[in-house]
């Protein structure tokens, strides 16, 4: 497991404090906690993003994100991006 240090303005750090009182976690489980979720959304952020520029299809979107195809579908819907573009019909329909 690799180690990271970083500083944090002071408001962070007190907001970082709340945290791990009000979800009883000591400061680095709180910390890869909250790094593993924000690079989790980041990474659906960026399967919508090309989802929607059409540059990826719905499966590959789906499996970047990390999602299941029914998940992502779900989320997708909620974020109204169309995903159906006749040059990926094919394989995302290969996929289901």
């Amino acid at each position: 497991m690799g180690t990271i240090s970083t500083r944090v303005p002071d408001e962070l750090e007190a907001e970082l404090d709340a945290y791990l009182e009000e979800e009883n976690l000591d400061r680095s489980t709180a910390v890869r906690k909250l790094l593993s979720e924000g690079l989790e959304e980041w990474r659906r952020e960026q399967a919508l993003d090309q989802l929607a520029a059409g540059s990826i299809s719905f499966s590959k979107a789906a499996e970047l994100a990390g999602m299941s195809v029914w998940d992502f579908a779900q989320l997708a819907k909620e974020r109204d991006i169309t995903w159906v573009a006749d040059d990926h019909l094919d394989a995302d329909l290969e996929a289901l």
